[in-house]
């Protein structure tokens, strides 16, 4: 999971060099943003889970574990876009 979320966030620049020649050059995210983001995906299922259980036993939606998941999906969608750009 570290692996992939590491080269999702990586980020390729070209850069031009003297006489014309292009070359890539891949700048990588910090520890802190990809373990941050592996404990907001990991906590995003578990939240689902524990929403999905809910549904199952009471047979009614929880709106705390429902903002939660909202709020998780927006940040790690935030970050992706961001980073990227």
């Amino acid at each position: 999971m570290h692996r992939w979320i590491k080269h999702a966030l990586t980020k390729t620049l070209t850069v031009k060099g003297p006489k014309g020649s292009r070359k890539n050059i891949e700048v990588e995210p910090s520890e802190k943003l990809v373990y941050g983001i592996a404990f907001a995906l990991i906590a995003l299922i578990c939240l689902t889970a524990l929403e999905v259980v809910h549904i199952l036993v009471l047979g009614k939606l929880n709106s705390e574990i429902l903002s939660a998941i909202t709020l998780l999906i927006g940040t790690i969608m935030g970050v992706f876009f961001g980073k990227k750009v």
